[in-house]
């Protein structure tokens, strides 16, 4: 499981729209979906399907060849990334957007969750905070606050 963190976490940093021209994801609201991962085996077969099947781009992840940004309309929706072994019927992760990441980090173990070691944390460059939780039935869930953890609070 940390391994597979830690190679979400090299992913996350495009969630904070780090090489969509530098700006801060847009606001869609609590609750909402504000970005999604999704893992593959064969990353140049599976940027063929998704580009020809919903008309996405791709741009480079800056520092590995194991992941790319899924562009759709000239907007950062998601990535694509390399999986650790087979994939599951879980291997993807969506972001909801919260408005207190720590609040909902304690909330979410509070119900029965569990938050992996490391999160949650900072996004580069104030662009906010992310989390991950796994639910009582082992399904991970991310969530995304575009409020950054206070200095003392982040990791």
């Amino acid at each position: 499981m940390r391994q597979t963190i830690l190679a979400m976490t090299a992913t996350l940093a495009i969630a904070a729209g780090a090489s969509a021209a530098d700006a801060p994801k847009p606001d869609v609201g609590p609750g909402r979906v504000a970005w999604f991962d999704l893992t593959t085996t064969n990353l140049a077969r599976s940027k063929d399907f998704y580009g020809r099947l919903f008309d996405w781009q791709f741009a480079p992840v800056k520092g590995t060849d194991l992941a790319v940004e899924i562009v759709a309309q000239g907007e950062a929706i998601g990535s694509l990334r390399v999986a650790e072994g087979k994939i599951s019927a879980f291997n993807g992760v969506v972001y909801v957007q919260v408005t207190d990441i720590n609040a909902s980090c304690t909330k979410a173990k509070d119900l029965g969750g569990t938050i992996p070691p490391g999160f949650p944390f900072n996004l580069p460059d104030g662009r906010g905070a992310i989390g991950l939780v796994v639910d009582p039935a082992g399904h991970p869930i991310g969530m995304y606050s575009r409020t950054p953890l206070p200095p003392a609070a982040a990791r």
